[in-house]
C-alpha cells in the first residue's frame, strides 16, 4: 500500500495471508490481524506526504501469525523510502517464520549496507501466534510500548529483560545500521484476552506543550491510564487525543504515528 497518499477506511480492513501492509504515508484505519484487533495513525509532519515513521502489519501463509513493525528512521524523503524498500522486502522473506533473530539481522546489515552511510532506524518487532496468545517482541533501541493488563486492569510499559553489561561488553539491541554485528534478543511474553498494546513513536512521547515541557515517559505512561479500553481504536485514539490536548497551541514538531492491538476473545 506504499503508492497511496492518503489511506483511510470506515470499515475494518482484514489482512489476507502474507499480506503486508503498510507504509509513511498519512493513515487512519481499523485492522484485522490473525487474533488482533488494530488500529493504526500515522501523521507526517506537515507539509511532508511520507515521514520517518514505517509500519507494517502482516500475517503468515497458515493465518495464525501476525507480524506488527514500528521503525523510526532518522531523516526523510529518498532515505527513508529506501528503507521502506528494504524493510517490506525482509518482512516478506520471512514472513512465515516465527524466530525474528534473521530478520532483524537482516535489516541491521541493510542500513549498515546502504549507499548513504550514517542512516538508522529504532524499531520494534512483534510476532504473535493466535493460538497460544504468545509474543515475541524484538526491540532495536525504540520506545516501549504502552501495554494494558486486562485482568489487571493496569497500564505498564512492555520492556525486554535485557541487562546492559560492563563497559567494552558486546552491545545488544542497538537501533538498526549502528555497528555490525549487533546482537538482538527476543523477549516472549503472554497477552491475554482484552490485553492492548500501543506501539508509538518519539513524535508522541516527545511531544511539548505551549512552555517547551516535553511530555516524557512517565508523563506518557500516567495519560495511559485515563485512556478508554474498549478497544484497540478507543485506546489508540485516546492515546493521540491526550497528547493533543498536553500539546495545546503548540504545533506538531516530529512524525506522530501510533499502532494499536487488542486480543481478541473474553
Amino acid at each position: 500500500m506504499n503508492g497511496m497518499g492518503i489511506e483511510q477506511a470506515k470499515s475494518v480492513y482484514r489482512l489476507a495471508c502474507t499480506e503486508l501492509r503498510g507504509g509513511n504515508h498519512l493513515a487512519a484505519y481499523s485492522a484485522a490481524l490473525p487474533g488482533l484487533a488494530g488500529w493504526v495513525s500515522c501523521r507526517p509532519l506537515d507539509p511532508s506526504p511520507r515521514g520517518g515513521d514505517l509500519y507494517y502489519m502482516s500475517a503468515c501463509s497458515q493465518g495464525v501469525m501476525a507480524r506488527v513493525v514500528l521503525a523510526d528512521v532518522a531523516g526523510h524523503g529518498e532515505p527513508v523510502s529506501a528503507a521502506a524498500a528494504s524493510l517490506s522486502d525482509a518482512l516478506r522473506q520471512h514472513v512465515d517464520h516465527w524466530d525474528q533473530s534473521a530478520l532483524i539481522r537482516q535489516l541491521n546489515d541493510s542500513f549498515l549496507n546502504a549507499a548513504d552511510r550514517g542512516r538508522f532506524a529504532t524499531a520494534f518487532v512483534a510476532s504473535y501466534y493466535s493460538g497460544t496468545g504468545e509474543l515475541l517482541f524484538t526491540n532495536a533501541g525504540h520506545l516501549p510500548p504502552l501495554w494494558y493488563r486486562a485482568g489487571t486492569r493496569e497500564w505498564k510499559f512492555m520492556t525486554d529483560d535485557a541487562v546492559p553489561g560492563p563497559p567494552g561488553a558486546e552491545a545488544i539491541n542497538l537501533p538498526l545500521g549502528l555497528i555490525a554485528g549487533t546482537a538482538y534478543t527476543q523477549t516472549a511474553v503472554q497477552i491475554e484476552p482484552g490485553d492492548i498494546l500501543l506501539l508509538y513513536t518519539d513524535g508522541v512521547s516527545e511531544a511539548r506543550d505551549e512552555s517547551g515541557a516535553q511530555l516524557g515517559l512517565d508523563r506518557l505512561l500516567a495519560m495511559a491510564r485515563t485512556l478508554p479500553t474498549e478497544s484497540a481504536a478507543a485506546a489508540g485514539k485516546g492515546l493521540l487525543a491526550v497528547v493533543g490536548r498536553y500539546r495545546g497551541a503548540e504545533p506538531a514538531a516530529d512524525d506522530e504515528t501510533v499502532v494499536a492491538l487488542q486480543r481478541e476473545g473474553t
